[in-house]
């Protein structure tokens, strides 16, 4: 089904990043902010940022995006996020490389 859809990045006050999807990613955020969910990951996580939002116009395709960008380290993702796309490769080769997934951070699956 089409309609707005949005992948978010939130940054927690303990500089993890959560990353999201959702159908209004205002709402989400003001949610999020009032800690609403005492036992979602961002409740004992506050204040939190909004740091990134990406458009999509199908659910299937905001969700897939999501999934991939959960999967990243967290300097991969702060290079998406700051829009440096030529770093992305390397940053892939760099931590398939490495192995492991140190630079990772703690995500939580959002809700629309």
């Amino acid at each position: 089904m089409d309609h707005n859809y949005y992948v978010y990045v939130l940054r927690c006050s303990d500089g993890t990043y959560y990353i999201g999807v959702t159908n209004n990613y205002l709402r989400r955020l003001s949610e999020h902010q009032s800690g609403k969910d005492r036992f979602s990951y961002t409740a004992s996580r506050l204040p939190v940022e909004l740091m990134h939002v990406v458009y999509f116009d199908n659910i299937f395709a905001a969700i897939s995006w999501e999934k991939v960008v959960k999967g990243w380290s967290r300097k991969k993702k702060e290079a998406w996020m700051r829009g440096d796309f030529e770093a992305l490769p390397a940053l892939s080769k760099n931590r398939q490389k490495s192995g492991g997934s140190a630079d990772q951070d703690q995500v939580s699956t959002g809700s629309t």
